[in-house]
């Protein structure tokens, strides 16, 4: 997901934030991993009530093993990327807070579209941003950087 805010609406300077997409939202993963767990539960008894001994046993590494890969899936979708346009800086920032790993005047800034990867070049540094994001929404992201350069450099390219 791309969002663009601007600070000031005359001004030519931007920042745009990544967010990856996500299907669901933090109640629904619990839901779908108490959906998932009931079903288990209720396989593992039914194998109990047949003669599997370990079956519930079996049911309950299983869930913990699910909970485990389904936190990490919602962990991966809390990434975020910032990109900073203004009329004298370009700045990359990987995630909230933390320094920023490109920074460029915006003149010198080329956005550069290889295969499916969307990268700012500026003297010999290149940075991939958006890596997370659909291959749409990269295609996206590449022409809202070209316009936002080019509105800081005050040109039409």
């Amino acid at each position: 997901m791309i969002e663009v805010l601007r600070q000031v609406s005359g001004d030519s300077r931007a920042q745009l934030v990544l967010h990856p997409p996500r299907a669901l939202d933090a109640r629904q993963f619990v839901q779908l991993f108490a959906a998932l767990a009931g079903l288990m539960l209720f396989t593992a008894i039914l194998g109990w009530l047949a003669g599997n001994v370990l079956a519930p046993a079996f049911a309950l590494l299983h869930c913990f093993l699910v909970g485990v890969a389904l936190r990490a899936v919602w962990r991966s979708g809390e990434r975020r990327e910032e990109i900073r346009v203004g009329p004298d800086c370009v700045e990359v920032i990987p995630a909230a807070g933390s320094s920023p790993t490109f920074r460029a005047h915006p003149y010198w800034v080329r956005v550069v579209v290889e295969k499916e990867r969307v990268l700012l070049v500026s003297s010999g540094r290149r940075v991939e941003v958006g890596s997370f994001l659909a291959p749409v929404e990269r295609r996206e992201l590449a022409v809202t950087l070209e316009g936002l350069l080019a509105a800081s450099n005050g040109c039409n390219r």
